[in-house]
């Protein structure tokens, strides 16, 4: 399955233009390689994704084409949630 659908199914995020738009701006990781909107991701794959002040990354447990809301987070594991700070001094 392409990472922006299984962003947008996994509702990590919320539409798949947005997820085809961080990807093509490098944000997105797949076993630490910049991944293109069109990469494949596989149950097993690693995934970073840098949102602005965020970055998170999961582990792929299992491909869906259709999920409900509520079995949408059995997707994938969260490995780790970083923030940046910001220091305005």
């Amino acid at each position: 399955m392409r990472i922006d659908k299984f962003l947008k199914i996994s509702r990590i995020v919320k539409r798949r233009t947005v997820a085809k738009q961080i990807t093509d701006k490098g944000r997105i990781k797949i076993n630490d390689r910049v991944a293109k909107s069109s990469s494949n991701v596989v149950q097993g794959d690693i995934v970073t994704i840098g949102f602005g002040n965020k970055t998170l990354k999961i582990k792929i447990n299992s491909i869906k084409e259709n999920v409900k809301k509520e079995e949408a987070e059995q997707l994938y594991d969260i490995l780790a949630e970083n923030y940046k700070e910001n220091f305005n001094d």
